[in-house]
């Protein structure tokens, strides 16, 4: 049984992350196979220092990622809490930290053949 594509992003500016499915844009989005939804920090506290915790990428695994690609933002302020990284090697899971542009390019390739999640930052 495979998994459902991950939906492409099809439109990034300034705080507006457009995504196919969605019936609006976001500011911050989780993508995963099957599905997107907005990205709230304050559910796990998240604060651009020290960055993407271990809680922010949980939705991403209980959809099947197996590759994660995590966006630093536009002009790379937002960091990776250096256990978000361990969790994701220990678990096996191959992940891409790029700055937003970046993210998103390599993501949307990614989920025409991947089961692929993403953590993208439309801000700085």
């Amino acid at each position: 049984m495979s998994l459902p594509n991950s939906p492409r992003i099809t439109n990034i500016a300034w705080g507006k992350l457009e995504v196919e499915g969605a019936a609006e844009p976001y500011r911050d989005a989780k993508l995963y196979p099957g599905g997107s939804r907005a990205w709230e920090w304050t559910e796990t506290g998240t604060h651009h220092s020290p960055g993407i915790q271990p809680e922010d990428i949980a939705d991403l695994l209980e959809h099947k990622a197996k590759v994660i690609v995590l966006s630093l933002g536009v002009f790379g302020r937002l960091g990776v809490a250096p256990e978000t990284l361990e969790s994701l090697m220990e678990q096996g899971v191959k992940v891409h930290v790029l700055k937003t542009k970046e993210a998103v390019r390599l993501y949307n390739r990614l989920s025409e053949d991947e089961a692929v999640g993403a953590l993208i930052h439309s801000t700085c």
